[in-house]
């Protein structure tokens, strides 16, 4: 990883995994007096890095190599029928770019979000400010995309621009709309976005193959995972 040679990395405290029962997890980190841009993060990404705010890290757990970095060469993605169905199911939204920062309509939205999809979860109470420190970097090139349907705000995608691609931050949506597959059809809508900037890569973060919460993110083909030090193409 030539890049980041002239980086500090810190090993984080061991907690329990929120995605895999009776499981630790570990992550390293970026060192909080490392250089860090729009440009170096773009680096860290294409090693299987990740945000959180405006802080970098990895996951590094002890005997497990469960998260895997996945990207979208989105060049070559054709979606299946049932990505067509949910892109036309979803036609009738229109998409506002926004700046990241904080409004209280986003706030509520995702707050709504957070208590019907994940109940009793850490993030469940989140302050306006716990919202934007989650969401937010000072460093980083984000826009904060509306999907709405008539004037009524339905999801929001968080999105980074890097120098290769985007990265998908986090989406939250309303609930109530399950029918429409919006979280769906964000990452569809994100996959449009980055082709038509004619950048190669949409990353999609981590996937651990036995958690059902992530098993969306292997459903758009192709889809690369990186697994020791390396990009490949996932089979099946």
């Amino acid at each position: 990883m030539q890049s980041t040679k002239p980086f500090t990395f810190v090993l984080g405290p061991e907690q329990d995994c929120e995605y895999l029962s009776n499981k630790s997890a570990r992550s390293i980190f970026l060192g909080p007096n490392a250089p860090i841009n729009d440009q170096i993060y773009s680096k860290l990404a294409g090693h299987g890095f990740r945000r959180s705010g405006s802080y970098v890290y990895r996951p590094h757990c002890n005997q497990c190599q469960a998260c895997i970095p996945l990207r979208i060469p989105v060049q070559d993605f054709s979606p299946s029928k049932n990505q067509r169905k949910t892109i036309k199911r979803n036609s009738d939204l229109t998409v506002v770019s926004r700046a990241a920062a904080f409004d209280p309509t986003h706030f509520q939205l995702y707050s709504h979000y957070l208590k019907s999809r994940h109940p009793g979860g850490s993030m469940t109470e989140s302050s306006a400010e716990d919202y934007l420190n989650f969401l937010k970097s000072p460093w980083g090139k984000s826009r904060f995309f509306e999907f709405k349907l008539e004037n009524r705000i339905v999801a929001v995608a968080v999105v980074d621009y890097l120098n290769d691609g985007l990265s998908a931050v986090y989406t939250f949506f309303d609930p109530e709309l399950a029918s429409r597959s919006l979280g769906k059809y964000a990452i569809l809508w994100q996959i449009e976005h980055t082709k038509s900037l004619k950048l190669s890569w949409l990353y999609l973060g981590y996937w651990i193959k036995s958690c059902k919460k992530m098993a969306y993110k292997n459903q758009y083909k192709p889809v690369q995972a990186y697994i020791n030090g390396e990009w490949n193409l996932m089979d099946g």
